[in-house]
């Protein structure tokens, strides 16, 4: 008798259906086909034990159990159950057909409780997408599956309990709890930071419209702090957003009792000795990478020259293409990498400005340290500005008036719902063709702007992204047309163009 059961296999973060067929008739053998891993051959073992502790059996005669499309890698050892539930229907232990319009996914020990396997917020949109009723996943991962609304979420705690609920004698009783957390501490907030105001504007403006940023000063200058400020002002993530998000954390198993739906911009910080593979995803199967983690968020690199160039370059086409594309001899897969870049350096390598009466040694020096930053990678930071020291007199002094996070962010998001409603999309996210249409420059603003970019040396993709900070400025005032005092003050975000130019 031949039984089939629902389940998914995971490609990058995505869901593919997979049919587990099982088919038992005369004979004494137990074979599984249909491009399996080693976990999943495994499985037999694990269903055995479970089955006979809990009162069934897997009958003596030959088993087939096929897991199509066979040409899709299955992985891992979420393919317990539904080969358990299809061997029990298959050999009418269970009513044939009692799990048709559910998919089923979880993995079994030994004496029959369900262990939380990843990707499940992945497998129950990809359930909702097919049209089935519900997906029957272990308990510890119902919390996940229910933040996808319209669809029914079965989690049980061991394999009879399942199956004396869908018998109809005994219902699984959930509780319907859905938790949230802040993926940043938020005791931060940019009122503490006294001073800085020209970074404390770039950075609004970075905000407002998405653009990538990078922060140049001496130690102690604020860098650091201003940087993981800069999530308290950006905007609560979309329904859209926050399931793309969450699924990625998902994919990694890290969605558990204490991690829960990712509501606002994630931010990540990983050191400067971190690899190519850790930054941008990869290994021999593919895992997504810190530019990952950071989707819908803030990637902040600080120490920016002190990470291997390698590193650096791998960053170039994701930040392009707001994904990144690994592929291997077993297939391509993409992971999404849409971010908002931040990073911080010191200008020099003893941390301090250069001056026109540095050593030679020194200008070399210089000259080494910023040679790691290639051109290819500055002209993807939108805006790159120097941090000077606070002086001490203005750290004590008692009459400071610091503007709060809550109204930079008022002003962000006011920018945000005006480039949303013209264009469905924030500035940074606009394409070449876009760009002509919705950044649009009267003739005396774009002779001004050319002439500009003569003088300084501006490569094309940098002319196009002065353009894009420009029209984010003039959406911080809701002006419908980009003056040329908004291009001017995008032109004075590129410092370290301009420090390259002086040394070389």
């Amino acid at each position: 008798m031949i039984e089939k059961i629902t389940g998914c296999a995971l490609e990058g973060i995505e869901s593919h259906k997979v049919d587990i067929e099982v088919n038992i008739s005369r004979g004494a053998k137990f074979l599984l086909v249909g491009l399996p891993d080693n976990a999943v051959k495994e499985s037999h073992f694990r269903i055995l034990a479970a089955l006979k502790n809990n009162g069934y059996k897997i009958p003596v005669k030959e088993i087939i159990i096929n897991l199509a499309p066979a040409d899709l890698k299955k992985e891992g050892s979420s393919y317990d159950l539904p080969i358990a539930i299809g061997i029990l229907c298959a050999s009418e232990q269970l009513k044939p057909g009692l799990f048709k319009d559910f998919i089923v996914m979880g993995e079994l020990s030994l004496d029959g409780k369900l262990r939380p396997v990843k990707g499940v917020l992945s497998m129950t949109i990809k359930a909702k997408q097919m049209g089935m009723k519900g997906i029957v996943v272990p308990q510890e991962n119902a919390n996940e599956a229910r933040l996808v609304k319209g669809i029914k979420i079965v989690g049980a705690y061991n394999l009879k309990e399942l199956i004396q609920h869908f018998q109809g004698t005994k219902e699984i009783l959930n509780k319907k709890e859905i938790a949230v957390i802040k993926p940043f501490n938020s005791y931060l907030d940019f009122v503490d930071v006294i001073g800085q105001q020209i970074a404390k504007r770039a950075i609004e403006i970075a905000a407002a419209g998405g653009h990538n940023i990078l922060l140049i000063g001496p130690p102690g200058s604020g860098k650091s702090m201003l940087a993981k400020r800069i999530p308290t002002i950006l905007p609560n993530l979309t329904e859209k957003e926050m399931l793309e998000t969450t699924k990625i954390y998902s994919y990694l198993g890290r969605f558990n009792q204490k991690n829960k739906l990712i509501y606002k911009p994630p931010f990540r910080n990983p050191h400067h000795t971190i690899s190519d593979v850790a930054l941008v995803g990869g290994g021999s199967h593919p895992k997504p990478g810190e530019i990952s983690l950071a989707h819908n968020g803030v990637l902040f690199l600080d120490e920016l020259p002190e990470f291997k160039r390698k590193v650096l370059e791998v960053l170039r086409q994701p930040l392009e293409d707001g994904q990144v594309t690994i592929s291997r001899a077993s297939g391509t897969v993409n992971f999404p990498s849409n971010l908002m870049l931040v990073a911080a350096m010191n200008p020099t390598p003893d941390g301090g400005y250069f001056s026109a009466s540095s050593t030679r040694q020194s200008y070399h020096r210089t000259q080494q340290y910023l040679s790691k930053l290639s051109q290819p990678l500055l002209d993807r930071i939108d805006l790159q500005i120097e941090v000077e020291s606070v002086s001490i007199d203005r750290l004590t002094s008692v009459k400071r008036e610091e503007e709060n996070s809550d109204t930079i962010r008022k002003r962000v998001q006011k920018a945000r719902k005006v480039q949303i409603s013209r264009q469905s999309k924030i500035n940074a996210q606009l394409e070449n063709n876009e760009i002509n249409k919705f950044c649009n420059l009267n003739e005396e603003t774009l002779s001004f702007l050319r002439n500009a970019s003569i003088k300084l040396n501006i490569s094309a993709r940098s002319f196009s992204r002065i353009k894009k900070i420009s029209r984010t400025i003039a959406d911080l005032i809701a002006s419908k047309n980009i003056e040329i005092e908004h291009v001017a003050e995008a032109i004075q975000y590129r410092s370290l163009e301009r420090l390259k130019q002086f040394l070389n």
